[in-house]
């Protein structure tokens, strides 16, 4: 869905966008971290690599859980203070997840991180569709989902290299105070954010109401599809590599190296595009693309192409879907809403994502020489979530043009019975 382009953003609003941005990133680089460091603590910890799945199933659970719950309240305060709380909530719960013994004191760390860092999430998309206009939110919500790419570039080679340097605890405390850091930064430095607080106070929007929504229903219904879709892979992907496909241990840092950079470069495309052409023919680009990788790269018994080529393929698909899903969700709650939808879109996400790993993780085996089996099962259900996506957007984004003409319509006709008193 085109639009006409928008004034140039002003300095507050870059700031705001570039503040939230940074908090992401942290909370980014807590989730995307620890899949890629599994099998180190899985090791040190003695649990089956097979289980893997059981520790991000937990943080996204909790983040579920969190998200249904601040569903209800989070819109009723100011946004800075609210994500302050929920970022230092997230800091400590990191540094809590270096200090683990065993699988449980992991997962309980995990459910402690999902627990905030569930509503973090949500409050900073809230945030950017308060600061930013619908004809430049794509553009905006790319710069924020860049966090993704960045936390792939930098975050997840460092925390490898940490890890080799020291032991897989050392990238939790290191990022627990680099958290620390950002989050004072940006509590002192992001304005009062009170907008949605302003004018006549609405009564909070019951949450089935927001369900009879029919685009409401579609929408959660495409981000639950490519949620479970992407984590029924991600927490084997470094264990596949290495067991299956037999990369060198060294060489995985640079893997996510190579794929992040791909990833940034991408995303700070898909954002104009999105502003553009509309969200759905981007996201069913993105959706082909991940069809592909998966077929071509984790089907065959040995890699069809190199297999930096196509790491860095599935990792481009992550923007190419999720900020066109974003700039599109954006729209459709009013702006007393927005912390609310987008804590349980946060919360669907959450769930399709636990699901997804879980079930992941009771598909996939362990052979007695490391291999993991089963993973074609896994590749077919992944992609058959994934073609459902652009399909619900794409009757998403049919009702918001056609509400937008509507209210479009509704404007200039009053003017028509003068127009015909004249003629």
């Amino acid at each position: 869905m085109s639009s006409s382009p928008a004034p140039p953003a002003d300095g507050l609003e870059r700031r705001v966008i570039w503040l939230v941005a940074m908090v992401q990133l942290v909370n980014v680089l807590d989730f995307v971290m620890v899949m890629p460091l599994g099998r180190d603590f899985a090791r040190a910890l003695a649990i089956d690599e097979s289980r893997l799945g059981l520790i991000g199933g937990s943080y996204t659970l909790a983040a579920a859980i969190a998200g249904l719950v601040g569903s209800r309240f989070l819109d009723r305060f100011d946004r800075r203070r609210a994500l302050t709380v929920a970022m230092l909530g997230l800091v400590t719960a990191t540094a809590a997840g270096g200090l683990a013994r065993d699988l449980p004191s992991l997962m309980a760390a995990r459910i402690l991180a999902g627990a905030f860092g569930g509503p973090a999430t949500s409050l900073s998309m809230a945030i950017v569709a308060d600061v930013v206009p619908p004809a430049r939110r794509g553009a905006a919500m790319g710069i924020v989902m860049s966090a993704f790419s960045v936390a792939s570039v930098v975050g997840v080679p460092l925390g490898l290299y940490a890890a080799q340097l020291g032991s897989w605890r050392t990238p939790f405390f290191a990022l627990a105070v680099i958290g620390l850091g950002v989050t004072g930064f940006a509590a002192r430095a992001l304005p009062p954010l009170r907008r949605h607080l302003e004018g006549p106070r609405h009564a909070a929007t019951p949450t089935w109401a927001l369900l009879r929504r029919r685009e409401i229903v579609m929408m959660l219904g495409a981000a639950a599809a490519m949620t479970w879709s992407v984590f029924m892979i991600v927490p084997y992907v470094r264990s596949f590599l290495q067991n299956n496909h037999h990369v060198a241990e060294g060489d995985i840092k640079f893997l996510y190296l190579v794929g992040g950079v791909a990833s940034f470069a991408v995303v700070r495309l898909t954002g104009p595009t999105v502003d553009r052409v509309g969200s759905t023919p981007v996201a069913a680009l993105g959706t082909l693309l991940v069809t592909g990788a998966l077929l071509v790269g984790f089907l065959p018994a040995a890699p069809l192409l190199p297999v930096f080529l196509v790491f860095s393929l599935f990792m481009c698909t992550a923007s190419l879907r999720g900020v066109p899903l974003s700039a599109l969700a954006s729209k459709l709650p009013a702006p007393h809403e927005r912390a609310q939808y987008m804590s349980l879109q946060s919360a669907v996400q959450h769930l399709a994502s636990s699901a997804g790993a879980i079930t992941a993780s009771q598909i996939i085996a362990t052979a007695g020489d490391g291999h993991l089996v089963h993973v074609d099962v896994v590749v077919f259900a992944s992609i058959g979530f994934a073609l459902c996506m652009p399909v619900l957007l794409w009757r998403v984004e049919r009702r918001v043009r056609a509400r937008l003409a509507a209210a479009a319509a509704a404007i200039e006709a009053p003017a028509l019975p003068e127009a015909r008193a004249v003629r």
